[in-house]
């Protein structure tokens, strides 16, 4: 199995212009998801957080499915 590494350059511009925005994108949801784990308490999480600690470093569904489905409002 031969893969190959492709050049920024190589990459269409659409790809490239995706990876600029997306990847910030990804980045902050990441850190306000792993900080509001960090700071709330176990009794209002949904779940382990251990193992929404893990999910949220699933991208790019992770930080998105924790802030949506793993925290307690009530």
């Amino acid at each position: 199995m031969e893969t190959t590494r492709r050049a920024w350059r190589d990459l269409p511009r659409w790809q490239r212009t995706g990876l600029l925005v997306l990847g910030p994108v990804e980045l902050v949801l990441t850190a306000v998801a792993a900080a509001d784990l960090a700071r709330r308490p176990q009794r209002s999480v949904r779940g382990p957080k251990g193992l929404w600690w893990l999910g949220i470093f699933v991208q790019p569904v992770g930080p998105v499915a924790y802030l949506r489905w793993g925290r307690r409002t009530d």
